[in-house]
């Protein structure tokens, strides 16, 4: 991979909150909801992460965008690291670079047409006349399936599915070339889940858009994902090619979540790896790999250092003692 093919690369980013204690003079608490996390996106692919409810994953979505101040690291968009970009420079890159949010009715303010919603984020960067604006809108509400009458209702008059394609003609009212989409669809029936995101499949082919895909739903981010990312406890713990990784599943924590795929036919035979133990609380992690508790491959190695990521096969790597070669 050439540096020209990646739009975002993501070196070491970490998220620390700070917990106030329940005592008087008790001393805080840390959370590191991420933790040493690095990635490269290239143009043009969707990059799924997947992992747990509380694995970080919405957290690492969000410190992308710096709508969270990341603790540490950099996230570098375009060559350019946005760590040290004032607000209003940051305010000028979120035209190539945004969010669509989980949910689709309070992610929209409820006083405001889908119109005046839509032409928002033009208005705020002082782009086109009003006219031109209009055209835009409606251009816009076309492209995600709705009709241009649909401009002058309210959010409440809207079903779930409309209101996340309203969500998206927002995202796209500027010139936007990344989209970062923090479980898009899970607030949706199945059925409108097929919708958006034949939706975005369909965009993304036609303006060329790169997706960083958030979602706990492994056969939705299976059908929409170029590449996978694996999050357990803020952590990355195995990353590759979508097909690679549901072929080959390594690190024992993604064996069980793909275990746990219900099966497309009655008579297709399943080896159910189930998890016991408790999950290590965020506040009080482990020494060794936060897993350990968990895994039934573990040894005493894994209570040693958190394993680092390994390359397993081309663009696969896994974070597992197993693969590293100097523990063989």
């Amino acid at each position: 991979m050439s540096d020209k093919d990646i739009i975002l690369k993501v070196d070491h980013l970490t998220k620390t909150f700070k917990i106030k204690s329940s005592r008087l003079f008790g001393q805080p608490s840390f959370l590191n909801a991420v933790n040493d996390v690095s990635f490269e996106v290239r143009c043009g692919e969707t990059v799924g992460i997947i992992g747990e409810s509380g694995c970080g994953k919405s957290t690492l979505g969000k410190s992308l965008l710096r709508l969270i101040e990341p603790t540490s690291g950099d996230v570098i968009y375009n060559g350019q690291s946005l760590m040290g970009k004032s607000r209003k420079e940051m305010n000028e890159l979120r035209q190539e670079i945004n969010m669509i949010f989980q949910d689709p009715y309070s992610s929209l303010d409820p006083r405001m047409t889908t119109g005046a919603i839509i032409e928002e984020p033009m208005k705020i960067h002082n782009i086109g006349t009003p006219q031109e604006r209009k055209k835009k809108v409606d251009s816009l509400l076309k492209m995600v399936g709705l009709d241009y009458y649909h401009a002058i209702r309210y959010p409440h008059e809207f079903s779930g599915g409309q209101r996340q394609r309203i969500n998206i003609a927002r995202a796209l009212a500027m010139n936007v070339k990344l989209l970062v989409c923090d479980e898009p669809v899970s607030a949706l029936d199945v059925s409108v889940q097929a919708q958006v995101l034949n939706l975005l499949k369909k965009l993304k082919d036609e303006l060329g858009l790169t997706y960083i895909f958030i979602s706990h739903d492994l056969s939705v981010v299976k059908y929409i994902s170029d590449r996978i990312i694996i999050m357990y406890l803020g952590r990355i713990v195995e990353m590759g090619e979508s097909e690679e990784i549901y072929q080959n599943p390594a690190h024992p924590y993604t064996k069980a979540l793909f275990s746990a795929i219900p099966p497309v036919s009655p008579f297709e035979q399943k080896d159910i790896t189930e998890l016991k133990g408790e999950i290590p609380s965020p506040l009080n992690m482990p020494k060794g790999c936060p897993f350990y508790n968990r895994c039934v491959h573990a040894t005493p190695k894994c209570q040693e250092a958190v394993p680092a990521l390994h390359d397993i096969g081309p663009d696969h790597k896994v974070a597992c003692v197993m693969y590293d070669q100097n523990n063989k």
